[in-house]
């Protein structure tokens, strides 16, 4: 809901992600940014699940893929519970 508010005409962008799912948000990101003529968009995930993707979007620095599971832990939480996990655990 929030813009970008300082130019990236000619800049180098880096969009940093937790966990890329769908792909659908990273998808409107991307396309926004590049309406704003940067020089590149690239895009960093710490995990790049492959699941449930539904919009083909490059990933060019992942710190690793999952084929699937729900994911807890650093962070990420159920139903507002788990983040607090010092590490990441799939639920099945």
């Amino acid at each position: 809901t929030k813009d970008v508010e300082v130019p990236l005409k000619g800049k180098h962008v880096v969009v940093i992600e937790d966990i890329v799912d769908t792909g659908l948000t990273l998808k409107k990101i991307i396309k926004n940014l590049l309406e704003k003529a940067p020089e590149s968009v690239r895009v960093c995930t710490l995990i790049d699940k492959l699941e449930r993707r539904e919009e083909d979007v490059a990933i060019d620095y992942r710190g690793f893929r999952i084929q699937g599971g729900f994911l807890i832990g650093y962070g990420l939480d159920y139903d507002e519970q788990y983040r607090y996990l010092p590490d990441i655990y799939a639920l099945r």
